[in-house]
């Protein structure tokens, strides 16, 4: 992955809307939610909810599907692995890591 698009991404992520948008279709999982019960969930309205997702489409941490009237939104969980291993991509200088929960890496 090339650094443009991990930048790209981590900025959408960097605002707190966003970050809560995303993580809410990351729960939601293939299934996906409608930005009317997006805008229920989290309290947002209709418009700001619009903006954010737009944002976050455009740094393709998110995709659209249509269905019938509805837009159904869900999270791109290969953008995302694909940002988690660009910044972990040298961890423990190549040895292999092994991670606990709530730790951190313990080669390093």
């Amino acid at each position: 992955m090339e650094d443009k698009y991990v930048i790209k991404a981590l900025a959408a992520l960097a605002q707190p809307n966003r970050l809560q948008i995303f993580r809410s279709l990351v729960v939601k999982g293939s299934e996906g939610l409608t930005p009317a019960l997006m805008a229920e969930a989290l309290g947002m309205p209709a418009n700001t909810l619009s903006f954010h997702l737009k944002e976050l489409m455009h740094a393709d941490l998110i995709s659209q599907e249509r269905s019938g009237r509805h837009l159904i939104y869900r999270a791109q969980y290969d953008r995302m692995n694909a940002v988690l291993a660009y910044l972990s991509q040298n961890c423990c200088q190549g040895q292999v890591c092994e991670l606990i929960p709530g730790d951190i890496c313990k080669s390093c």
